[in-house]
C-alpha cells in the first residue's frame, strides 16, 4: 500500500515530465495566448498555413527584454498572405488597489527605501487605487530581401502625474541584430523578474530604459546570445551647496551581456556596464571624472513541469541610478566626508530570488525575497538608507488568456546606518484586460 501511495502523491503535487520534455506550464500558458489571436490577412493569394502564421505571431513574444507585466501580443493582427509582414496595435487596461498599515508608503509602488522612519498619525493606514501600467503599443514585424528581418515598436503607459498622464515607455526599431531607440538597458533582464501585483517589484531589480544602439546576436541554434550597446547616460550625483555640482555627461554608458538559453524559456545571463561619472569641485574649481561599473548574474529556470525559478544578484560602484531602491537616492557619486568638494562612487549590492508554482496553466502562485545594501566605504550620515528587504507572495488567475486577476501581500523593511529600522505592510489586488 505504501509503495502505491507514494507515486500517487508525487503525481498529484508534482507532475513530472520526462527530461526530454523541456516545456513547463508557463510555456503552456503562453501557447494558449498565442492561439487566441484573430488574424486578418491582406493581399492577393491564398491564406498561409496556420502553422506558418503562428510562427510569425510567436515573434511578438520573442523578446529578450520582455517582462510578465508587459502587454501581450495584440488580439487583432493584420498579416500579409506571403507571411512577410505582421502589424498589430494592442495594450492592456490594468487596475490596482492596495491597503497599507503599520507605516504607509507614500507611493503606489512598494519600495522599502520609501518606508517612513517616523510615525505619522495622519498616515499610519492608507487605501489607494491606481491605473498605472495601463498601456497602448504598436508593433510591426517584417522580412525584406534586402534588409532582412526588421521590427518597429512604440509603447506608452499611464504612469505620470497621479498615474494618469500618458508617457512614452519604449520606442525603437530593430534591423537584424541591431536595435536603435528608447529601449530596456542591456544591463537589465526583465524576463528574469518574477510576476508581481506591485508595480515596483523586487527592490534589487535593474530597470533602466535608455536611448541606445545595441548589437545582439544569437548563435549555436539560439543557445547562446551576446549583446553590447552604447547608452545615453542618466546619473544621480550628490550636490552640496558651495562644494560640488553635477557636470553634464558626454560619455555614453557601455553595457554588454552573454547568455545561455535552453529548453523553451530557460536562460542564464551575465551582464556588465561601465560608466563615466563626472562632477565639479566648486572649492578647487575643477571638473573630475570617476569610473562606475556594475555586474549582474540573472536567470530563469524550470526545474520541474509546474515550477519556475527566477533570480538575480548585482553589485558594483556607481550604478545605483540604474534601478532598485538606490534609484531613489543620489548614490552614483556621494560626498567624501574627509575631503570637502570631493565625490566618490559608493559600493552597492543586491539580489532577489523567486519561486512560482503553477497549479494549472492559468492559475499560479509565487513568492519573492529581495534585499539591497548601500555600503559607502567612507561612511554615511546616521539617517541615511543602508539596507532594504522586500518580500512578496501572490496568486494569479487567468480567467481567459487575456483576462487576469491577482492578489498579493507585501512586507518590507528599511534599515538606516544608525541601526534604526521600520517595517511596512501592504495587501494589493489587480485586474488586467489585454487586447
Amino acid at each position: 500500500m505504501k509503495k502505491l501511495l507514494i507515486p500517487i502523491l508525487l503525481s498529484t503535487f508534482l507532475p513530472v515530465k520526462s527530461m526530454a520534455d523541456t516545456r513547463s506550464l508557463t510555456d503552456v500558458h503562453n501557447d494558449s495566448t498565442l492561439k487566441s489571436e484573430k488574424v486578418i490577412y491582406f493581399g492577393k493569394g491564398e491564406e498561409p498555413a496556420p502553422d506558418s502564421s503562428i510562427d510569425l505571431i510567436r515573434k511578438f513574444y520573442e523578446d529578450q527584454f520582455r517582462h510578465s507585466q508587459d502587454p501581450l501580443a495584440p488580439y487583432f493582427l493584420f498579416m500579409s498572405k506571403d507571411n512577410t509582414l505582421a502589424m498589430g496595435m494592442g495594450g492592456c487596461v490594468r487596475m490596482r488597489g492596495y491597503y497599507d498599515w503599520g507605516g504607509a508608503i507614500p507611493s503606489p509602488g512598494f519600495a522599502p527605501y520609501l518606508i517612513p522612519m517616523t510615525e505619522n498619525p495622519l498616515r499610519e493606514r492608507y487605501f489607494g487605487t491606481t491605473p498605472s501600467g495601463t498601456s497602448l503599443f504598436f508593433r510591426v514585424i517584417g522580412t525584406n530581401r534586402k534588409v532582412g528581418e526588421y521590427q518597429l515598436y512604440i509603447e506608452a503607459n499611464f504612469n505620470g502625474y497621479q498615474a494618469r498622464d500618458f508617457h512614452l515607455k519604449k520606442a525603437y526599431g530593430v534591423i537584424n541584430d541591431w536595435t536603435i531607440g528608447y529601449a530596456n538597458s542591456t544591463f537589465s533582464d526583465p524576463a528574469a523578474l518574477p510576476p508581481a501585483v506591485d508595480a515596483s517589484g523586487p527592490n534589487a531589480k535593474m530597470s533602466a530604459t535608455n536611448v541606445l544602439v545595441r548589437w545582439m546576436h544569437n548563435f549555436q541554434k539560439k543557445h547562446w546570445t551576446i549583446a553590447a550597446s552604447v547608452e545615453t547616460p542618466s546619473d544621480k550625483v550628490q550636490q552640496i551647496a558651495d562644494q560640488t555640482a553635477k557636470v553634464e555627461q558626454y560619455v555614453p554608458d557601455v553595457a554588454m551581456f552573454g547568455q545561455y538559453s535552453w529548453g523553451e524559456s530557460n536562460h542564464l545571463r551575465l551582464a556588465a556596464i561601465y560608466r563615466s561619472l563626472s562632477y565639479r569641485d566648486l572649492i578647487a574649481g575643477k571638473n573630475h571624472y570617476k569610473p562606475g561599473w556594475g555586474v549582474q548574474l540573472s536567470g530563469v529556470w524550470h526545474p520541474a513541469y509546474p515550477v519556475t525559478l527566477y533570480g538575480a544578484v548585482n553589485s558594483g560602484y556607481g550604478y545605483g541610478s540604474l534601478g532598485g531602491d538606490w534609484l531613489m537616492g543620489d548614490y552614483d557619486l556621494v560626498a567624501d566626508p574627509e575631503k570637502k568638494g570631493t565625490l566618490y562612487a559608493p559600493f552597492c549590492i543586491g539580489g532577489y530570488f523567486a519561486a512560482q508554482y503553477n497549479f494549472t496553466h492559468n492559475v499560479f502562485a509565487s513568492a519573492t525575497f529581495g534585499a539591497t545594501r548601500y555600503n559607502p566605504y567612507k561612511g554615511a550620515e546616521p539617517t541615511e538608507y543602508k539596507e532594504g528587504m522586500y518580500i512578496a507572495a501572490n496568486v494569479f488567475w487567468y480567467l481567459t488568456p487575456r483576462i487576469s486577476c491577482a492578489a498579493e501581500f507585501n512586507l518590507g523593511r528599511r534599515l538606516n546606518h544608525d541601526g534604526e529600522s521600520r517595517w511596512a505592510r501592504r495587501v494589493g489586488a489587480m485586474v488586467q484586460f489585454s487586447f
